[in-house]
């Protein structure tokens, strides 16, 4: 049973009880420690060691989690736009169609060359009349093709065909601005990666600078599932969500179990968490806890693991938010021999104020046979669930935070204990180096969008399931059996009224009826099962 437990390190919801779950939350929350925070814009000094805040202020400021070293080289500022972003696990897209992403406030399309066997990502702009090529198709040699017009497109942007050219005129397909942009692209830990600038400079940038390696994604003794989510809220605060262990026996209660504290102060079992950074700079941020180490690889991943030594039972503060945006680096469930290894991987996207991607996996290398027998959206299931439990928190709380200003965010916040400590470390590194925001490059006003109602901003079938192979295959295949059981319902009924009652022994009749009634009863209750897992299930913290 433990096995099945660690092998959602969302929630293995169909196999384990939700609230025995023996994950430490994923990584989604990871404290960050408010490491060099420095809201009064003083200057520290290069590689300093960092303590608590200065005496000088005891009155305004609380104490804050320790930082042991931080590298400072120049007033660096981080480039949103030379960095390497994930787009899609390549396991939910479908080569024979593109698909539409946003990343940075880009919208693009991404599809399958098969003329050169290769994942490419374009401006999802045809040159033509601006319509999304995302809503086009691959035509039958090959190309993106925009159903406009059926300009068509090579997978090096450049256009091989205008349907309304005549022949015997100018090629005017071959002038430049027939050409759709193309961002350089990769695939990487069986993700597909884009770098978000298709200046011609950057066209071989991957033998320059390639994207963050992950070893544990590419040893074949571990399993590594993944899954994606668009989430309503924005980077910032899915990142320090997920950086933020001590929220989980809360805003996940009954979801995932947590290690019990010697005393227990409340029902939910909080209790204090040791947690501390040992560098930050511009790329990021190192990070230790009594479990095991993470790190915050700028600007997207966030990874946690048990160091080999550590010696932490199985009732440690695991908890496994596999789906939230939130998890847990309060803790690692560590299996009970000592070379079971288990990681939570985070990666966090920009995509418009507002708006997130999060796509995560949670490499192990034990009960590894339970991912090639059991699908996919199964394991989805508990994972959407804890991404959902605390989905409107975090809604709300961005709105409150804009309110304040997003540079205020420290002097506002009470963040006294070490279970912050990777939260404040996060938001030490974005107020410096990002300067408190996401470089947009003026696509957007930073206002952010209206929020919808409570169950369209849950909704998990556009957020999700469209976007998710497995879960979308689920849904159509329960969708179907839903409608043979109605069918099957009304067939019975119907043998039973166009048969004479002579014709027909009551023992018959009665199994016929009986059929009848139990295929009804069971498409209603798939019914409720499908919006339920595919389309809505709140969490009220109140009742739980």
């Amino acid at each position: 049973m433990d096995v099945l437990r660690a092998s959602s390190a969302i929630v293995p919801a169909p196999f384990a009880p939700t609230n025995k779950t023996h994950f430490h939350k994923p990584i989604f929350h990871t404290c960050l420690s408010k490491p060099g925070f420095n809201p009064l814009g003083r200057t520290p000094p290069k590689s300093r060691l960092f303590a608590t805040l200065s005496s000088s202020s005891p009155t305004t400021e609380p104490p804050q989690p320790e930082v042991e070293v931080e590298v400072e080289s120049g007033k660096e500022k981080f480039d949103w736009y030379s960095q390497w972003y994930p787009v899609m696990p390549v396991c939910d897209l479908d080569k024979t169609v593109p698909h539409a992403k946003r990343i940075l406030g880009l919208d693009l399309v991404v599809w399958w060359d098969r003329n050169e066997s290769e994942w490419k990502v374009f401006d999802d702009t045809c040159p033509h009349r601006l319509a999304p090529l995302s809503e086009g198709r691959i035509d039958q040699w090959g190309r993106l093709q925009c159903v406009y017009h059926g300009w068509c497109f090579g997978g090096n942007g450049d256009c091989k065909i205008i349907p309304q050219a005549p022949p015997d005129g100018p090629p005017v397909h071959t002038f430049k601005k027939a050409c759709v942009a193309v961002y350089p692209s990769t695939v990487q830990h069986d993700i597909v990666w884009v770098w978000p600038n298709a200046d011609p400079q950057y066209q071989d940038i991957i033998t320059k600078k390639k994207p963050p390696y992950i070893p544990v994604l590419e040893d074949p003794s571990y399993t590594k599932s993944m899954g994606n989510r668009d989430i309503p809220y924005g980077y910032d605060v899915l990142v320090e969500n997920l950086m933020d262990p001590a929220h989980v026996p809360y805003a996940h209660y009954g979801l995932m179990r947590t290690r019990t504290p010697t005393e227990k102060v409340d029902r939910e079992g909080g209790r204090p968490l040791e947690m501390r950074l040992k560098k930050l700079d511009i790329n990021g941020f190192d990070a230790k806890q009594d479990w095991g180490s993470s790190n915050f690889i700028a600007p997207c991943i966030f990874h946690a693991y048990a160091d080999a030594d550590a010696d932490t039972d199985t009732d440690s503060d695991s908890e496994a938010d596999q789906g939230n945006g939130s998890a847990t680096s309060s803790g690692i469930q560590k299996a009970p021999t000592s070379n079971r290894r288990l990681s939570l991987i985070f990666m966090c996207i920009p995509v418009s104020p507002g708006n997130s991607r999060l796509i995560w996996t949670f490499p192990r290398n034990f009960g590894v046979w339970i991912d090639k027998i059991v699908p996919r959206w199964m394991f989805h299931i508990g994972q959407n669930l804890i991404l959902d439990s605390d989905l409107y928190l975090l809604h709300v709380e961005e709105r409150k935070i804009m309110e304040i200003g997003v540079t205020n965010w420290q002097k506002v916040c009470f963040v006294p204990t070490k279970s912050d400590a990777l939260v404040v470390g996060f938001r030490r590194w974005f107020n410096k180096y990002a300067g408190s925001e996401v470089d947009w490059k003026g696509k957007f006003t930073g206002a952010l969008p209206p929020s919808p109602p409570r169950e369209q901003l849950m909704d998990r079938y556009w957020t999700h399931v469209v976007n998710c192979k497995s879960c979308k295959t689920a849904y159509k295949g329960l969708n179907a059996l839903e409608v043979i059981l109605q069918i099957v319902s009304v067939i019975s009924i119907g043998i039973v009224a166009a048969t004479k009652q002579n014709m027909m022994s009551t023992v018959a009749r009665t199994t016929i009826v009986s059929m009848a009634v139990i295929c009804f009863a069971a498409s209603r209750w798939l019914a409720h099962f499908i919006h339920k897992i595919f389309h809505y299930h709140d969490y009220n913290h109140a009742v739980v």
